[in-house]
């Protein structure tokens, strides 16, 4: 097996903690010393050697001990469990009834899926994490985790979308609802979202394997963020920055503002209804979905601006990634569990089929 080298100098005043821990691995190194990080050159460019750590460590929630964290684990668990059970009940019964193949459904079922494989994505690592206090995660692994978790959220933002058109049609000008959003029309409307995630997100990996990482390696969240890795390069990353700050203005700026829009019109066709009644069951058709919008585009819109206001990685950074990725997966089924007639009938006849 080749030796992972070290870009130490055999004169860095690092030699002799060096020498230490090649020979004596296990050895406590005493205080003010620390084990030397692992980077690997890659290739030889222009400006210098590209270096490239083995692995990242991810911090998890900086400030809480190990005892916290691991009993912070199993809520975490029981919120996986949650966001599978859930997601995967709606995507189920969606398939499962055919009065229930409509565009709203469809795109419901569309959400589910995305929300069951970023929560997948992201969940179990974040409980090994916190139960095991293993904190070294991949170079490459963490880039594929940073690409899907980045990738899935647009599609989501692409659904969102889709469904808020859905709303408007369907309220705004309900003679056309079926000829509009017919299924070929819902399929190619899924298929452009998965696309659009993929093609805008799929050079992140690339432009950040062309940065060097000579110094410190640790991820300030308990998952693989692009502005959290850029951060720990020592290379000049304004390409990351214009490129990072396009994609989120062209994705999911541009998806929230056509949103927002859709939701103008909706309350403005709305407020022109006669009967009072019949205002407030259009609008109650959209209250899932506003949820859902609300649930998804708040932390990010909070996240996307602490990060561009640059400045060290804080508590509050962490905790609006948390919930940004984390809630949606687990609110969503439960919104739309409560508030579908249908899934929730569905759901209740097979509780109590199973009680027999």
């Amino acid at each position: 097996m080749t030796p992972v080298p070290f870009l130490v100098s055999p004169f860095s005043p690092l030699s002799y903690d060096l020498m230490l821990f090649l020979l004596f691995p296990d050895v406590d190194l005493g205080p003010g010393m620390q084990k030397p990080q692992l980077l690997v050159p890659v290739m030889a460019t222009p400006n210098g050697t590209l270096v490239h750590p083995a692995y990242f460590l991810l911090v998890g929630i900086p400030g809480l001990g190990p005892d916290i964290h691991f009993w912070l684990a199993f809520p975490l668990c029981f919120m996986y469990a949650m966001a599978t059970l859930g997601n995967l009940a709606i995507v189920l019964i969606i398939r499962v009834e055919r009065r229930l193949h409509e565009p709203m459904y469809l795109f419901l079922a569309m959400l589910s899926t995305i929300d069951l494989v970023l929560s997948s994505v992201t969940m179990p690592k974040m409980a090994s994490l916190f139960l095991t206090g293993i904190q070294e995660i991949g170079f490459n692994v963490c880039l594929a985790q940073m690409f899907l978790i980045h990738a899935l959220s647009a599609m989501e933002s692409a659904v969102l979308l889709a469904m808020a058109f859905d709303r408007f049609v369907a309220i705004c000008h309900p003679l056309r609802h079926a000829s509009v959003l017919t299924g070929p029309t819902v399929a190619k409307i899924g298929l452009a979202a998965l696309t659009r995630g993929f093609v805008f997100f799929f050079p992140l990996p690339f432009i950040l394997k062309r940065l060097s990482y000579c110094q410190t390696h640790m991820v300030t969240h308990s998952f693989c963020l692009h502005q959290d890795i850029m951060k720990l390069s020592c290379s000049d990353t304004r390409v990351n920055v214009v490129y990072g700050l396009f994609i989120i203005l062209s994705v999911m700026g541009v998806d929230s503002l056509f949103i927002g829009f859709s939701y103008i019109l909706i309350l403005k066709t709305v407020l022109e209804l006669a009967s009072q009644g019949a205002a407030l069951k259009a609008f109650n058709t959209c209250i899932s979905h506003l949820c859902a919008v609300l649930v998804f585009y708040v932390p990010l819109i909070g996240l996307s601006v602490v990060h561009r206001l640059g400045g060290p990685t804080s508590l509050l950074h962490v905790i609006m990634a948390n919930i940004y990725l984390l809630l949606p997966p687990v609110v969503n089924p439960v919104v739309y569990g409560a508030k579908t007639k249908e899934i929730r009938s569905r759901v209740l006849h097979m509780f109590l089929q199973g009680g027999r």
